[in-house]
Parts: C-alpha cells; sequence; structure tokens
C-alpha cells in the first residue's frame, strides 16, 4: 500500500521538536507499506530524503514559532498549495494520512479525495479552530465562522479520525458525532529512555550536582505559560530550597521570560535552549521532576503533550499546572502533583515531600516508568495505529486500558 504522509512540521530525533510522526510513519514502513511524507524546512530549496525507509519531501517554507499571526497563516496557505502541487507527482497513491495541526493541512487530503479519490485519514492533535480561538489568537467573526466550517469539512470526509486524547475525541464527536474515531494518544519511547542513575558529566555540565532538578522542554510560547514556573521558582528561592530549574526550548517568549528573570533576580533558573531528542535524554538523565504548563485555558486541557510521555518514560515526576486528563491518570497512578497557578505559594508545600524523603520520590518516578509500560508503550500504540489502515476493527487490550483510565 502506498501512503501519502502529510506533516508540515515532521522531525527526527536528531532534530528538536515532536517525533510522532517519525515513529508513526515507520511503524507503517515496518508492516511493508510505501511511504512518502510530505513536509517543509527553513531551507530555500526543495529536498527529497530517504529516512529509515520514509521518502520525505521537504519543501522550502519557512516557519518559527515566533512568528506573528500572519507570518503563520501565510506559512500554513503556502504549505498547502506547495503540498498538494507535490503530491501531483505522486502517483498510484492508496491512502493519505494527514495530521494537524493547522487544520488546513485537511485542505490537501480534500483535494487528494475529490480530484483523485484518495481516501484519507486525520489526525487531530489539537482542536482547532478552538485553540486559537481560545487563546485569543483568531478574534475575527467571519474567519472563526469559515474555520469552524472547515473543521466540520474536513471531519465529515475523512474516512477514519485519530485523536490524541480523550477530550479532543469528545471534541471531534461534538462537530460530527457520526464520525469514526480511534483514541491513539502520544506514545512513551520505553525503549529510547529509561531509569538510571543521574550523569555525572550532564550534572557538571548544567552545575546541579547535589541539586533537586525540575525540568520543563519543549516549545516556549504564551501557550505554555512559564511565567509560572518563574513565580514558583522566585519563591523556592527564598525559602532556600535545593532546586534548580532548567528550561530547555525555543519560541516566541523566551526574550520575554529572560527579561522577567533577571528583572527578578531569580538565580536558580537557567534557559539552556533547544535540545534534539538525545539532548532531551541527557537532560532527563539529571532530572528528579518535570514540569508541564499550558496556559489556563479550557481546550489546553485536552492536550496529549510529548514531554509528559517522554517524562514518564525516563520515570520522572510529573508536575502538572492544569486541569485535565492527564492530571487525573497523574494522580490516579501517584506519579506527580497538580500545581494550581493561582495559589504559587502552595507548591512550596507540594514539593517539600519529596526533597525531604527519597523514597517518596523514588516510588513515584517508578510508577510514572510502569504507566508508562503499561499504557502508553510506543509498541503497543503503534501497532494498534498502522490496524486502521487494514480496517481492523479490533482494539488494542492497551487501548481498551486507557478508555478505562480515562474514563
Amino acid at each position: 500500500m502506498k501512503i501519502v504522509y502529510l506533516h508540515q512540521y515532521f522531525k527526527t530525533p536528531s532534530e528538536g521538536g515532536a517525533i510522532r510522526s517519525y515513529y508513526l510513519a515507520k511503524s507503517l514502513v515496518e508492516e511493508g507499506n510505501e511511504v512518502e511524507l510530505i513536509t517543509s524546512h527553513n531551507k530555500s530549496y526543495k529536498e527529497i530524503r530517504t529516512i529509515e525507509g520514509i521518502k520525505v519531501h521537504y519543501l522550502p517554507i519557512y516557519y518559527h514559532n515566533k512568528l506573528g499571526f500572519v507570518g503563520r497563516i501565510w506559512a500554513f496557505l503556502k504549505f498547502i498549495f506547495s503540498a498538494y502541487q507535490e503530491t501531483k507527482k505522486i502517483k498510484d497513491i492508496d491512502y493519505c494520512f494527514a495530521t494537524s495541526t493547522p487544520l488546513t493541512i485537511g485542505l490537501v487530503a480534500l483535494w487528494l479525495k475529490n480530484k483523485r479519490g484518495i481516501p484519507y485519514i486525520f489526525e487531530v492533535r489539537d482542536l482547532w479552530p478552538e485553540a486559537p480561538i481560545q487563546m485569543g489568537v483568531i478574534k475575527n467573526h467571519l474567519l472563526k465562522k469559515y474555520l469552524y466550517g472547515l473543521e466540520e469539512l474536513i471531519y465529515k470526509n475523512a474516512e477514519s479520525i485519530i485523536a490524541l486524547s480523550p477530550g479532543i475525541r469528545d471534541g471531534i464527536e461534538k462537530v460530527v458525532p457520526k464520525a469514526s474515531v480511534s483514541f491513539i494518544p502520544n506514545m512513551a519511547d520505553c525503549e529510547f529512555f529509561s531509569m538510571e542513575s543521574k550523569n555525572k558529566d550532564i550534572e557538571a555540565k548544567y552545575g546541579v550536582s547535589n541539586k533537586f532538578v525540575i525540568s520543563y522542554f519543549g516549545a516556549i510560547g504564551k501557550v505554555n505559560y512559564l511565567e509560572s514556573l518563574l513565580e514558583i521558582a522566585l519563591i523556592c528561592e527564598k525559602k532556600h530550597l535545593p532546586i534548580e530549574f532548567l528550561i530547555a526550548g525555543d519560541g516566541g517568549e523566551v526574550e520575554k521570560l529572560e527579561k522577567k528573570k533577571k528583572k527578578k533576580d531569580i538565580n536558580n533558573v537557567q534557559f539552556i535552549g533547544q535540545l534534539d531528542k538525545y539532548g532531551v535524554k541527557d537532560l532527563l538523565s539529571v532530572t528528579d521532576a518535570s514540569y508541564i504548563s499550558f496556559a489556563q485555558k479550557p481546550v489546553l486541557q485536552t492536550n496529549s503533550p510529548n514531554k509528559f510521555f517522554d517524562s514518564i518514560a525516563s520515570g520522572k515526576l510529573c508536575i502538572i499546572n492544569t486541569e485535565g486528563w492527564l492530571k487525573d491518570i497523574m494522580i490516579q497512578k501517584e506519579c506527580g502533583f497538580y500545581y494550581d497557578v493561582n495559589n504559587p505559594e502552595r507548591f512550596v508545600q507540594l514539593i517539600q515531600p519529596y526533597l525531604n524523603n527519597s523514597i517518596k520520590l523514588l516510588e513515584a518516578q517508578a510508577n510514572a516508568r510502569k504507566l508508562a509500560e503499561q499504557f502508553f508503550s510506543r509498541k503497543d500504540l503503534s501497532k494498534n495505529f498502522t490496524k486502521i489502515f487494514s480496517k481492523e476493527q479490533s482494539i488494542n487490550p492497551v487501548i481498551s486500558s486507557v478508555y478505562t483510565l480515562t474514563a
């Protein structure tokens, strides 16, 4: 079977960013499928490379999460037209698989269906346009109406839809009640990450020997609300707690946060820049707890962030500052705690037991790793993903367990 895979921001482990599509495309290849993946890069020319059996078409379309609204929209539009032109050169396509965001990528899949009769499966990573609307990025009434209409059109025409969280699944079913929706959350790579003793060389690199390390890694934008981390870091410093906060990533809010850190004279926070998957692994090797942060918007409670799944695969205490399904799972499985950003002083009370009792910390970390292995294993979820293309209706027992866990 030949599958065209559409993802504007495809990344490999040697690059910074989410690599879900790398895993899923590999799983399709391993099942004997031919996969051609259409994506973009910031170079000035088109490039085609074969990466572990995946034929990747890199289109020259600049994008950075520091771009403003107009710049992002231009990148989205340029990509959908360029991607469609690229797919015209690919013969004998059996299936199209399109993953958002942005929602507009579904237009390419729609065109392929309408013009060439190619069925498509659509993956929803974030509820669009609800997320940017709640964040105040999209305000124009007519644009909102158009995007809601586009969302419904893309969902209705998909042969099947993949949702990354129970909340996303519910959001899809509100728009198209009869849609065929599969729940396949983000994955924990339990083979790549492991529980191990702290790496002394990495400790020395970041100067965190004999410190309790709380790390954040990922995008640094408004949606991530890392002001909350600076607030608790300042409180911890004033309380003379032996905690060091490491922030890895890039985005439009970095400069603002660095200025705020300097202005408030916060000395227990380091910005260490963007890391690839191997750098994240090194960071987690010296991390005691991971900080998963989002703005306080209802739609963001439906997220399925890679940082959470990488953290539990590494066996780390998880700290979450938003309500939602991951908070519920984390508390149920006793691998972390929820922190209310409206009460930063409370954070000291919540973290103190793990500072004072190494056994309690180790138990929570072991619970995190067990959660990753039992419910979110990359191998198990990848198998369930490939079944959708062969139209197998049986549900992997692991997925059934996650349904139960999130009910």
